[in-house]
């Protein structure tokens, strides 16, 4: 251990600045994870999905419109006879694709945000009430149900869907003992 050297005093100085740029760095990373997760929830919001589509949308629209009158342009002076078919046009096919594949991821987006909605519906009315959370003090109203009525609510609605569950199997178990005995006579 005598190739090792002793450290001297530590220089104040040099410690400080050092942990100076390793909180900016911890900063830093902080703020580069909230940025990802925020750009995460924003992913999955099908409202802020369209949002940010629909520039995308009218660009596209424009560039089919701008490669279809070039190519008509092109093509009426092929006609009149002006120009031969030496010249190189953008294909239409390729933008009209893009702009069908951007429609497409729109209509998803607005499916997919017309079922959460219809789901935040149905969760409103088969659950009226909201149970108040630690996480969420301010959303505490005076109707909400406390935790041992919503305890109870969605006991009852469990039992109600094995009931419902239960009669299905037993009219499918009549329905495959009428087919056997017809297919005994």
């Amino acid at each position: 251990m005598a190739s090792q050297q002793q450290a001297g005093p530590p220089n104040p100085a040099v410690g400080a600045h050092q942990a100076a740029v390793l909180q900016q760095s911890q900063q830093q990373q902080q703020q580069q994870q909230q940025q990802q997760q925020l750009s995460q929830q924003q992913d999955f919001d099908p409202v802020h999905r369209f949002k940010m589509l629909i520039p995308q949308l009218k660009e596209s629209l424009q560039n089919v419109m701008s490669i279809a009158s070039q190519n008509f342009a092109h093509n009426a002076s092929i006609d009149n006879g002006v120009k031969s078919n030496d010249g190189t046009v953008q294909r239409f096919d390729k933008s009209l694709e893009e702009f069908y594949a951007l429609c497409d991821q729109l209509e998803l987006c607005l499916r997919l945000a017309h079922e959460c909605l219809s789901q935040s519906i149905d969760s409103a009315k088969h659950s009226p009430n909201l149970v108040p959370t630690a996480t969420k003090p301010d959303t505490v109203q005076t109707e909400s149900l406390s935790y041992s009525q919503y305890l109870s609510m969605i006991k009852s609605q469990i039992s109600c869907a094995k009931d419902i569950h239960n009669a299905l199997l037993e009219c499918s178990k009549k329905i495959a003992g009428k087919t056997q005995q017809q297919g005994i006579l």
